[in-house]
């Protein structure tokens, strides 16, 4: 039995099973005409230029359970004339979808930028905010993202926020409140607004975003998401876990997603306590970058939860030697395609050459590890038995991931942060001809004889003959 159902032309969002309207985990479905339907809480999988990093389409399609995407606008427009604008598509199809080659049923989340964004030195305006594209850091108007929105036609669209880069003063917060508040009601009405014609009407539905600061900053603006803007959102897009408990009880009936960087799983069941529905987890794409095969459940097994010994890793280094020979899968009972097909052995061997097909077979089972703990997690808050499950998965294993001991995949442009020539270097100096001329200069000046002794000693040995200043004559 629904316990709330919204729904809009865009989208339906029903709540199965909860405790509270807020501030409580919850079981619900999403569902977008035409789309595979989501059943929350859920991780949203992150794309670079439309893919996810390490897995091609044919992969995501035949091995992975792979059912939504994010992407960021600002992978797609570098040009002035972007390519992406061009794509042909039918009334009834996505041009974005079409241009990075994704089924038409496939779910996709539309954002201003990638997650995680890089820092961005530029600093946003009243009218767009910075964005860093593949040829250098740019501008993008809150005008210009809106038709990017009517021209991409993404089934969700999330609203433009205005983000500081670092600890926001108090005049900072407050053009943050006033920017969003702006953005989000100019988008509203040229999307949905009574001047726009019914035929023109955006068909996206539209997470308005929640700006991370005090409820009390924000209140104005929360007021209008309430009132003036309650009709036309269709959910709320949150960037901290806190901003969950600000969520006014009118407007719990619609979807969270949150844009979270947990670095653990024990911070993806916290945030889904909070009543998070959709959640970006970065996590498995870095542990497939290191190498590190996840391997946690939840609930946790049986047998474990009766284990008195050392809380269980939630991952393993497949970089160590001790992996050499070990012809065991990289989780036991797992039924993932790499586990099905492939071994540790195999997988550090590759990951030792340097095979792009290592990090493609560890993504594919990380994710497949991220899918069974999410379904876990929906089971456990339909039982009734959430709170207690989450005890134990906390005595049960580690308190963080395992430190990886290679160095993994060659770091991508949007992996690196912008911040000067004195950030630190992900890898070591592959050439060192400057250092290595000045080590040799060093040596050479070192085998020049140098004498241990002063001017008398050297007279004395016949090797000078010290003379006396005319000044002393």
């Amino acid at each position: 039995m629904d316990q709330a159902t919204f729904a809009s032309p865009a989208m339906t969002f029903s709540v199965l099973a909860s405790t509270a309207p807020v501030l409580a985990p919850r079981v619900g479905k999403l569902a977008i005409p035409g789309r595979k339907t989501l059943a929350t809480p859920h991780h949203v999988p992150l794309t670079s230029r439309g893919t996810v990093p390490h897995v091609a389409h044919d992969v995501m399609r035949d091995h992975t359970e792979i059912n939504s995407l994010y992407a960021g606008l600002e992978d797609f427009i570098a040009k002035k004339q972007a390519p992406v604008y061009k794509t042909p598509a039918a009334d009834h199809e996505s041009p974005l979808k079409k241009f990075i080659c994704v089924a038409e049923d496939m779910p996709l989340i539309l954002g201003p930028r990638r997650f995680p964004p890089i820092t961005c030195p530029p600093a946003n305006t009243s009218a767009s905010i910075a964005l860093l594209t593949s040829i250098g850091f740019t501008q993008l108007s809150a005008h210009d993202y809106v038709k990017a929105v009517q021209k991409l036609r993404p089934d969700i669209a999330v609203g433009m926020v205005d983000l500081a880069n670092k600890q926001p003063g108090s005049k900072r917060r407050g053009r943050m409140v006033d920017r969003t508040h702006a953005w989000t009601r100019d988008a509203l009405e040229q999307l949905y607004g009574d001047a726009v014609p019914a035929q023109e009407k955006s068909k996206s539905a539209y997470f308005a975003p929640v700006l991370p600061l005090d409820n009390a900053q924000q209140s104005l603006y929360l007021d209008d998401l309430e009132s003036e803007f309650r009709w036309d959102i269709s959910g709320l897009a949150l960037y901290q876990s806190a901003s969950l408990g600000f969520v006014p009880e009118s407007l719990a009936h619609l979807p969270r997603l949150l844009f979270s960087e947990p670095e653990t799983p024990h911070t993806i069941l916290r945030d889904v306590s909070l009543g998070a529905d959709l959640l970006t987890t970065p996590l498995q794409g870095a542990a497939s970058d290191g190498g590190i095969a996840m391997e946690f459940t939840f609930p946790a097994p049986a047998a474990l939860q009766q284990s008195k010994s050392e809380p269980r890793p939630l991952g393993i280094d497949l970089w160590t030697a001790d992996h050499t020979t070990d012809t065991s899968p990289l989780g036991e009972g797992c039924e993932c395609y790499t586990c099905k097909n492939y071994h540790r052995a195999y997988i550090h061997h590759l990951l030792l050459a340097k095979e792009m097909t290592a990090w493609a077979l560890l993504q594919v089972h990380n994710f497949h590890v991220m899918d069974t703990f999410f379904a876990g997690v929906r089971e456990s808050i339909q039982r009734g038995s959430f709170e207690q499950d989450l005890e134990t998965f906390a005595r049960v294993y580690a308190t963080s991931m395992p430190e990886s001991s290679g160095k993994g995949p060659r770091l991508r442009g949007y992996q690196l942060p912008a911040n000067g020539l004195d950030q630190r270097r992900s890898k070591p100096k592959a050439w060192g001809l400057l250092d290595d001329a000045k080590q040799k200069f060093a040596e050479a000046q070192s085998e020049i004889a140098t004498p241990d002794t002063d001017a008398s000693g050297l007279e004395e040995h016949g090797f000078a003959e010290k003379l006396e200043s005319s000044l002393q004559q």
